[in-house]
């Protein structure tokens, strides 16, 4: 443990010196400020809400969403200042509101009074139909953390929805079939994990092979075709994971809205996932791959015992949101997954994550994710061509590249 404890890529010197239990007080602390800066950010917005009702204004909520951006851009430049990491946490949060009010603004100067985007029921749509990408992009930013990199996600995913699928169609009921999800797309990161460990193949080879593997085991279960179990071997619970709104309502509006189950588990797996890469020696040691491997080595770490958990633990995300994928579908299709891998891995690299390993955020990831479903949900308010969106998506996806790279290069230059 002391050879771990003295690399500079897991713990530095103020780490060493910090009392026992004091990273549970810090991150209490963040918690409590977090809850603090919502209800201020929730009650801006709901004060506006009201004026506009009041007075008439349809575009009022614009000046309390501007009143928080630049609420939001203050307090990051002043957590910079006293160089707390959480300030540059927030840039993707930023960047989220901004597409959110570009969007509001557009939809209301075109559509005016019949403007849909800034909505509670436009929330609540897009925030069910961000989870599924959201969930698997959790399992990936552990991957990209720790310096990976995963092709195979999109076909992992649908072969776990297929699965399921198969398993319910077959008469197995709803806790083994969902099981069997889970199962699978654990599974599928163990084999990912394993394969890039002993092999010393860079994960980009591995994964680019087990993607067309998945896919083709995927087909061969479903027999080349969709597997769509009937409706009444489907429990009534498991679609409501992807129901806008539960019924019946049952938070307290407008303090917290009132999404589907589905979005709240996604939220408990992103809490958990954070407290595990920030409160425990698995976590540092992810990181401190990802910074420096051949470190990581000299300091004792098992890189490769590391590098299969994570790939195994990502897998359990994937089967996860496979469960998803399969209540959206309501049935299993091994394509399904083609292409989600571009979006899962673009939800990481939009919210801050590193391409170059050890770094990347579970807010960031969740930010990533949302900004990619804003701006589907917005092209569809004004009418814009998919053609549109993939051109306004893939700039985003430059830009937030170039701004790592250009902070790569900012922090090796100091």
């Amino acid at each position: 443990m002391s050879r771990l404890t003295s690399a500079p890529t897991t713990e530095t010197a103020a780490d060493r010196a910090r009392p026992p239990g004091a990273d549970w007080r810090v991150g209490l602390l963040r918690v409590a400020a977090l809850a603090a800066a919502y209800l201020l950010a929730v009650g801006i917005l709901w004060l506006s809400a009201e004026m506009a009702t009041r007075w008439h204004l349809g575009w009022f909520p614009l000046v309390g969403l501007a009143v928080d951006i630049g609420l939001l851009v203050a307090a990051a430049a002043w957590l910079n200042r006293r160089g707390h990491a959480v300030g540059a946490s927030l840039g993707p949060l930023v960047a989220l509101l901004g597409v959110v009010f570009v969007f509001a603004a557009a939809d209301w100067l075109v559509n005016g009074e019949q403007a849909s985007f800034w909505s509670m029921r436009s929330l609540r749509t897009a925030a069910v139909q961000t989870s599924t990408i959201a969930v698997a992009a959790l399992g990936m930013t552990m991957i990209i953390i720790a310096g990976g990199i995963d092709l195979s996600v999109g076909t992992a995913l649908s072969l776990a929805a297929t699965v399921l699928a198969w398993g319910l169609d077959r008469g197995w009921g709803a806790g083994p079939s969902i099981v069997a999800c889970l199962a699978t797309g654990c599974l599928a990161g163990l084999i990912n994990g394993v394969l890039i460990s002993l092999l010393k193949v860079v994960p980009f080879i591995v994964t680019l092979g087990t993607m067309t593997a998945y896919l083709g085991l995927g087909n061969i279960l479903a027999k080349e075709t969709t597997v769509r179990p009937a409706r009444s071997a489907v429990p009534d619970w498991l679609p409501s994971l992807v129901t806008p709104l539960p019924k019946p309502p049952w938070l307290w509006n407008p303090v917290v809205p009132n999404f589907g189950w589905g979005v709240w588990l996604a939220l408990a797996l992103a809490a958990l996932l954070a407290a595990l890469l920030h409160l425990t020696v698995f976590g540092r040691h992810v990181v401190a791959i990802g910074s420096n491997q051949r470190a990581a080595q000299l300091c004792g770490i098992n890189v490769g015992r590391t590098k299969v958990l994570v790939y195994a633990l990502a897998g359990l995300f994937t089967g996860i949101a496979g469960m998803y994928l399969f209540t959206r579908l309501s049935s299993g299709s091994p394509p399904s997954g083609r292409g989600l891998e571009l979006k899962i891995i673009a939800a990481v690299v939009i919210g801050g994550g590193s391409l170059s390993g050890g770094r990347g955020s579970v807010i960031g990831t969740l930010t990533g994710a949302a900004i990619m479903q804003v701006i589907a949900s917005g092209s569809t308010a004004l009418e814009l061509r998919n053609a549109t969106q993939d051109i306004i998506l893939g700039a985003i996806i430059v830009a937030a590249v170039t701004l790592d790279q250009w902070r790569g290069r900012r922090l090796e230059r100091g």
